[in-house]
């Protein structure tokens, strides 16, 4: 299938996944405050939120400092996608391509509800853009990913990015709006393959503040590859 001119190049580098974090820990910080913490000269760090800012991945906000001179600008994660027209015409998007898909495609009832289904459509175009390859089983609310197009060079920096990832899975079920919520991400089960678990908002009661505010929390996989074990992202601590 032809890739859509809009998917999610930002998420294809390393370092826009370091910015990413870097926004999502602490928003409301400058340019030159993101380059300062994650080393990346300014210039490129300009150039990579530029990117991730038109993909509706971050927001810009314009600083009233009072003085003459082009205003600071601050970068924040895309929390209402409602209030953002790229993140909203993504979600938007992406449920009438999986109805559109669904009605075409001959297949079993799903046994998922309108808003469940919807926040898959959306999740399901998310992951495939960002190159993960996702294959899904509706009925255990589970997909299965492959790993990061370059996983094999960031070794020491797989919690980092795998904690993105969880980060943005949250994110777009939040902004889809449904009873779906992120269970686990569990990065390399097998050598080649990760996992995301989904779950039912009422089987994670009382934990809702935990998923809006703060990132996963870090728990231990168990690597079936033999290879050394890999954080698993698990939103229900």
């Amino acid at each position: 299938m032809p890739r859509r001119a809009h998917d999610f190049r930002g998420l294809t580098q390393p370092r826009r996944l370091i910015l990413l974090r870097a926004v999502h820990q602490v928003p409301g910080r400058r340019a030159g405050e993101l380059a300062s913490e994650t080393g990346i000269p300014l210039n490129t760090v300009r150039d990579h939120l530029r990117v991730l800012e038109d993909e509706g991945l971050i927001r810009v906000d314009t600083v009233q400092v009072g003085t003459a001179g082009r205003p600071p600008v601050t970068y924040h994660p895309v929390r209402d996608a409602a209030a953002h027209p790229v993140a909203h015409a993504r979600i938007e998007g992406a449920h009438e391509r999986g109805r559109l898909l669904r009605a075409i495609t001959p297949a079993e009832a799903s046994p998922l509800d309108e808003p469940a289904q919807r926040q898959l459509d959306v999740l399901y175009e998310h992951l495939d853009d960002a190159g993960l390859e996702p294959h899904i089983d509706e009925a255990s609310l589970t997909f299965e990913l492959a790993p990061c197009r370059y996983h094999d060079m960031i070794d020491e920096d797989r919690a980092l990015v795998c904690g993105v990832h969880a980060r943005l899975v949250q994110d777009v079920l939040r902004q889809s709006e449904g009873p779906l919520a992120l269970r686990k991400l569990q990065p390399f089960v097998t050598a080649h393959q990760c996992r995301v678990m989904l779950t039912r908002r009422a089987d994670t009661a009382g934990r809702a503040d935990t998923t809006r505010t703060a990132g996963p929390s870090v728990t231990t996989a168990t690597n079936t590859s033999g290879q050394r074990a890999t954080p698993a992202h698990d939103a229900g601590h």
